[in-house]
C-alpha cells in the first residue's frame, strides 16, 4: 500500500486507541465532506495529503509524509463555551503526536505538526461549525 495511505492508517488507529477529552471515532477518507445535518456529531478526519521525497544517501530515501487531521463539528452557538473544549481538543491532538509513536509504523517519527488557521472563520460564519485542520508531517527513511 502507498506509504501515505499506511501513515494515514496508522493515525486513524492511534487516534481510535487514545483517550481525549471528547469521544470521537477517527476515520479515513480521500474527499471529508458532509451534510451540514450530520456535522451535529464531532467528526475527526484524516486525509493523505503530500510526500516529498528526497535522497539521503546514494541508496537512502527520505519520504515526508503529510496527513491532514480535520476536527469539525456543527455548534449551537457561537460562543466561547461551545469553541474553547474544540480548541482544546485540537491542541490535545497535535500535543499527541509530537509525543508519541506510530504503533504500526515502528521506522516513522514525527517531525512537524501545523495549525494555521487554528479555526476556519469563514465555516463559523456560513455554517455556524468549527473547523481546524492539523497538518501532521513524518518521516520515514527507507
Amino acid at each position: 500500500m502507498a506509504i501515505t495511505v499506511d501513515i494515514a492508517d496508522a493515525v486513524v488507529a492511534e487516534l481510535n486507541d487514545a483517550s481525549f477529552s471528547k469521544e470521537f471515532t477517527a476515520v479515513r477518507s480521500y474527499r471529508p465532506q458532509y451534510d451540514l445535518a450530520e456535522m451535529s456529531t464531532l467528526h475527526v478526519t484524516v486525509v493523505p495529503k503530500a510526500v516529498v521525497i528526497a535522497a539521503v544517501t546514494r541508496s537512502g530515501v527520505q519520504y515526508d509524509v503529510s496527513v491532514d487531521v480535520a476536527v469539525q463539528q456543527h455548534l449551537e452557538s457561537e460562543d466561547a463555551a461551545a469553541i474553547d473544549p474544540l480548541m482544546d481538543l485540537v491542541e490535545e491532538i497535535a500535543d499527541f503526536f509530537r509525543l508519541n509513536p506510530l504503533s504500526a509504523c515502528p521506522n516513522v517519527s514525527w517531525v512537524k505538526t501545523e495549525n494555521h488557521p487554528v479555526y476556519s472563520p469563514q465555516h463559523l460564519e456560513e455554517f455556524r461549525q468549527f473547523t481546524s485542520v492539523l497538518m501532521l508531517t513524518f518521516l520515514v527513511v527507507r
